[in-house]
């Protein structure tokens, strides 16, 4: 039996092959009582896409690869959402790799091996280094997220991102500005990451511009940044003498407040009366914990649409483009964690 073709899909359902060919890239300006129209020609006759014959036709697949470390976080698992509903809009099919922060498998990626479809790659590196990197951004088209550690013209790539130091800086002043001044630091972790020595830096600004002593015994060293090393790390700063004791906490992400939450509630102490906390993330863990956490939050449909079109230009490009960065814009949300109270979610 034949295969179904796009041409089969346009004569049932009545309309042209190029509206069909937009109605499964999901491009827009398809109207919704047509594109209805085409999807159950579709579902009737059996229509599958072939990136293969689709690579064949136009140079490109329309397949691209969003590869993070790890989709059990809230952030990357939001921005994940953001970065598909980008690239539909652009016509554009997301595959999700989920890396664990293994350099192999983020230099594997980012140079296409094993991915022979996918036309490009948005990659958020954890455990490649710069310098490896830099031998092989040039091969594939490849758009980076999160932390820069390198000099501008080091990687050939496009990179998307955020002011860690300014939106470390941002939290901890906010902190600061409540009359805090044994402020801690849940997220030095001990592999000196770019997050972390970023995030440590606008933290230790901040602390110097309230004329606040930066004390290391109030910044524990972590491994991960996920729940239970905040746990762990409050339980720490909680058993310290009173007179050293944190009246607040600077946590480098979400899951590490949500964490410290947890271990000052075992402690007996109040939030944010005893100590306040705010964090990094914005995420929907953020607004759903209780108390509701104030944090920094990244403009993740800002960071998802700059980073897909980058990428996408650089796909359908003839000609060479310059590599730019772009930083995306993060406001603070202040919650009941530094405000205290009880405020109703969407009201």
């Amino acid at each position: 039996m034949a295969a179904v073709t796009l041409k089969d899909v346009a004569e049932r359902a009545g309309v042209s092959v190029k509206t069909v060919s937009n109605v499964v890239r999901n491009a827009p300006r398809v109207s919704e009582a047509t594109r209805k129209r085409v999807l159950e020609a579709v579902h009737e006759l059996g229509y599958r896409p072939n990136p293969s014959a689709r690579r064949l036709r136009t140079g490109h697949s329309g397949l691209i690869g969003l590869a993070v470390p790890d989709l059990a976080t809230p952030y990357f698992a939001e921005l994940a959402q953001h970065v598909r509903a980008e690239a539909a809009h652009l016509g554009l099919t997301v595959l999700i790799e989920e890396t664990m922060g293994d350099a192999t498998e983020e230099l594997r990626l980012a140079t296409g091996v094993g991915a022979s479809l996918l036309d490009g790659v948005i990659l958020s590196p954890l455990g490649v280094s710069p310098d490896e990197l830099a031998a092989v951004a040039n091969e594939f088209p490849l758009v980076l997220l999160g932390e820069r550690s390198y000099e501008r013209d080091q990687v050939g790539a496009d990179h998307v991102l955020i002011d860690n130091v300014a939106a470390a800086r941002d939290a901890t002043a906010h902190l600061a500005g409540l009359g805090r001044t044994w402020i801690a630091a849940i997220g030095v972790d001990q592999q000196a990451s770019a997050t972390s020595r970023q995030r440590l830096e606008g933290f230790q600004l901040a602390l110097h511009e309230a004329g606040v002593t930066y004390d290391p015994r109030l910044a524990p060293a972590i491994k991960e940044f996920d729940r239970r090393n905040g746990l762990l790390a409050m339980r720490a700063l909680a058993a310290l003498p009173a007179r050293v004791r944190p009246d607040a906490v600077f946590c480098f992400s979400d899951l590490l407040a949500v964490g410290a939450q947890r271990a000052l509630f075992e402690a007996g102490l109040t939030i944010p009366d005893d100590v306040a906390v705010a964090s990094i993330d914005g995420s929907d863990e953020a607004l759903y914990s209780t108390p509701s956490l104030t944090s920094v939050v990244p403009d993740k449909t800002a960071i998802a649409s700059l980073a897909v079109k980058c990428l996408a230009a650089r796909i359908r490009s003839a000609e060479p483009l310059p590599f730019e960065v772009h930083t995306a814009p993060h406001w603070l949300h202040a919650r009941e964690s530094t405000n205290g109270g009880r405020q109703q979610l969407f009201g």
